[in-house]
C-alpha cells in the first residue's frame, strides 16, 4: 500500500494548532486510557530521510527509530539517513561557498542513485534552509525551490514510494546574520503547505518550532533552538520527531521538549537512543558514500563492512527493549 497516507486524511492535520497540541499538551489531553502509537503498514519496510545539514545531522532520525523499536518490537524496519550537509533541492548555490571550495552540492545530481539504490517505501524529505542561499526573498529562487519539490515529488512517486515533506525550520533572526531570511523560509513552508489540498503529505515544522521558540521565551526570553540560527539542537529536533510521529498517529507522547520525553515509559530509553544514534551514524556515511555525491568529505566505510559493525549494534539495541512501564 504504497498510498496510504492517502487512506488516512486525519494524519494530515490541517491546523498548525491542532498539531501543537498534540506536540505539546501530553497524554492527559487524549481520552483514551491507551492512547494510539504511530505505526506504518507493514508493507513499509525500508524509510529514506533526504535533507541537508539538519537531516545529516540526524538526531530527529534517530529518535523516529528508537520510538519505533520501543513500540514496535517485532517489526524490521530500516530507517537509512541520506541527508548532506550544505546540499539544495533547488540547485542553487552563492557565490564564493565554503570560501569557493565548493559549490552546495544538488540533491537531484544523485537522487537517482539514492532511489535505485535504496529503493523506498517511504521517504521524508526537509529542505529550504539553504535553497533561499540566505538572501532576502526573490521570485526566481523561490521558483528553483517549488521546481526541485516537484522534480523531487516525480522521482520519488515514480519509485513508487510516498513521499512526505518536512517545512523547513526556522531561521533564528536574533542569531543568525540576515533579518529577513525567517521570513523567506515561512514563504517557502506555506508554499508546500498550500498543496495540502492537492493530496500532498505535508508536515509544518517550521510552524511547530516557532511556536514553541515563543512559547519557552514567555519565561525565558533568549531561547533558541539554533545558535547559530540554522541548525536545530537537540530539543529542536525532538520537536522535529514529535510532529512526524503525531503525523504517522503517535498519541502516546508526554509533554516536554527534550527527546528523553519520548521514552519516558522506557527504562532503557535514553541507552537504546544512543546506541541507534551510533548504528545511523555509521549507516549515513556508509550509504552516502555507496550512492555517490559531490560534496567533500570523509568517506564512509563499504556497506558491506558497515553491515557487519552495524550488526553488533543491533544486537546491543534489542537486548535494550523492554516493554514500556505503568
Amino acid at each position: 500500500m504504497k498510498n496510504f497516507l492517502r487512506a488516512l486524511p486525519a494524519l494530515r492535520p490541517a491546523l498548525t494548532t491542532h498539531l501543537t497540541a498534540l506536540l505539546f499538551c501530553g497524554p492527559a489531553a487524549f481520552a483514551s486510557a491507551t492512547p494510539a502509537v504511530a505505526n506504518l503498514p507493514a508493507s513499509v519496510q525500508r524509510v529514506v530521510f533526504l535533507g541537508d545539514s539538519i537531516t545529516h545531522s540526524g538526531f530527529y532520525v534517530a529518535c523516529i527509530e528508537a520510538y519505533f523499536l520501543t513500540r514496535h518490537p517485532e517489526r524490521l524496519i530500516e530507517f537509512i539517513n541520506l541527508g548532506l550537509s550544505s546540499e539544495t533541492v533547488s540547485g542553487l548555490s552563492e557565490d564564493g561557498h565554503a570560501g569557493g571550495a565548493f559549490p552546495r552540492p544538488d540533491l537531484h545530481e544523485r537522487l537517482a542513485r539514492v532511489l535505485a539504490q535504496t529503493k523506498p517505501d517511504l521517504v521524508f524529505a526537509c529542505y529550504g534552509m539553504n535553497d533561499g542561499i540566505y538572501l532576502p526573498y526573490e521570485a526566481t529562487r523561490a521558483q528553483a525551490f517549488a521546481l526541485g519539490i516537484a522534480r523531487l515529488r516525480t522521482a520519488v512517486l515514480a519509485v513508487p514510494a510516498r513521499l512526505v515533506h518536512l517545512t523547513p525550520p526556522p531561521f533564528d533572526n536574533g542569531k543568525g546574520t540576515n533579518p529577513h531570511y525567517a521570513g523567506v523560509l515561512e514563504r517557502y513552508s506555506a508554499d508546500l503547505n498550500a498543496h495540502r489540498g492537492e493530496g500532498w503529505d505535508v508536515i509544518d515544522t517550521n510552524s511547530l518550532l516557532t511556536l514553541a521558540i515563543r512559547a519557552q521565551r514567555v519565561s525565558e526570553p533568549a531561547f533558541t533552538f539554533a545558535k547559530d540560527g540554522v541548525h536545530p539542537d537537540e530539543r529542536g529536533h525532538a520537536v522535529m520527531a514529535r510532529a512526524v510521529l503525531n503525523h504517522l498517529g503517535a498519541a502516546d507522547l508526554p509533554a516536554g521538549l527534550n527527546a528523553a520525553d519520548l521514552f519516558t515509559n522506557y527504562p532503557q530509553g535514553a541507552a537504546l537512543l544512543n546506541l541507534v544514534r551510533t548504528r545511523q551514524a555509521l549507516m549515513k556515511d556508509a550509504w552516502l558514500t555507496a550512492t555517490g555525491h559531490k560534496r567533500p568529505m570523509k568517506p564512509g566505510l563499504p556497506l558491506p563492512e558497515a553491515r557487519v559493525r552495524a550488526a553488533t549494534l543491533d544486537a546491543e539495541i534489542r537486548a535494550l527493549i523492554r516493554p514500556p512501564t505503568q
